[in-house]
């Protein structure tokens, strides 16, 4: 256990925990909705602080990021516990395994000088924090990515964006990428899937932007539920007034947890949605989860240019990564070295 940071303590023992947008008051010998901070006597705790569950070397193109290192591996790691209830969670097992599996809090014990150690010595150029929402394990991802940055790794967040603001002021300072979900854009399916509201998530796509992180969003399109053209002009437009430069992931859906009634998103649906996104503006829309179905390359916005072909997270030709199209020297947003 650790001390959690951003919380204060309030009347009868209670805590208010501030590291999210949810922002629980926490009695005594209680959990927030996360499942993992819990309030001691009115001290709340990190119950996952150093207790890995997942760890991998995951190709950076899988969070999915495909303007940042492309081609670089990235060292992720997990704990149990997640601050949404998503009905079609892909890692549902992990990610509410502190309501499922007894309050008790699995996984094996790590420091962070062990996480960037293993890091370097696999060849990852970062650490990514993922498979659940990162913000439940703040403190461990926190101490990961300072000492990561003194070794010269990145860091980033594969994040639903739900983290309080003076939180996501301080994970800038640390943070060098981010992939944010927006899962839809109405506040009916964030509160009927996810439990949680919508609005905080955009406030924090622009506040991220803002304080100067890579930045990239991801949308699961759901038939029945956000593939309307509507909706998904809506995201369109909404990140094109963050900035156009942002890239847009629309990836299919798949059945599971418990989200089974739908069908999995077909091919068509995704090129609809790409093609909406580029009509809107934005410089880059890319379609994910169904490979070599069109859509995974990174083409340049002026003269079309192939400059990375991927299949699935495999990039199969990419052009020299300098920032710039070799064919008419456009400008391509990202973090290339």
């Amino acid at each position: 256990m650790q001390e959690a940071l951003f919380y204060e303590k309030i009347a009868d023992g209670k805590v208010l925990c501030r590291l999210c947008q949810h922002h629980c008051r926490i009695n005594d010998g209680k959990r927030g909705l996360c499942g993992v901070r819990e309030n001691r006597e009115g001290t709340l705790y990190s119950m996952v602080y150093g207790r890995i569950v997942a760890e991998h070397i995951d190709p950076i193109e899988k969070k999915p990021l495909f303007h940042f290192l492309p081609a670089s591996d990235s060292y992720s790691i997990s704990t149990v516990g997640c601050n949404f209830r998503c009905e079609h969670c892909q890692n549902y097992e992990i990610s509410q395994y502190p309501h499922t599996g007894g309050a008790r809090i699995a996984g094996r014990e790590r420091t962070a000088a062990e996480i960037v150690s293993l890091a370097e010595e696999t060849g990852c150029r970062s650490i990514s924090y993922t498979y659940v929402e990162p913000t439940i394990f703040y403190e461990f991802a926190r101490d990961c990515a300072l000492l990561a940055r003194e070794h010269g790794i990145k860091n980033v967040f594969v994040s639903n964006g739900y983290m309080g603001h003076e939180v996501t002021r301080e994970l800038a300072g640390f943070l060098d990428g981010i992939n944010i979900d927006i899962k839809a854009f109405t506040e009916k399916f964030y509160q009927q899937v996810c439990k949680a509201r919508l609005a905080p998530v955009l406030e924090n796509v622009r506040l991220m932007h803002e304080l100067g992180v890579w930045v990239e969003i991801t949308t699961l399109v759901i038939p029945g539920w956000n593939d309307s053209a509507d909706e998904l002009r809506d995201i369109a437009r909404f990140i094109k007034g963050v900035s156009p430069t942002i890239p847009w992931h629309v990836t299919a859906f798949h059945p599971t947890y418990k989200m089974l009634d739908r069908l999995p998103t077909s091919a068509e649906s995704l090129q609809k949605a790409r093609e909406i996104g580029l009509g809107e503006g934005l410089r880059f829309v890319y379609a994910g989860n169904i490979p070599g179905a069109g859509g995974e390359n990174t083409l340049c916005p002026s003269c079309q240019t192939p400059l990375i072909r991927r299949r699935g997270f495999r990039i199969m030709e990419s052009a020299p990564q300098t920032g710039q199209c070799p064919s008419c020297r456009e400008p391509i947003e990202g973090v290339w070295e």
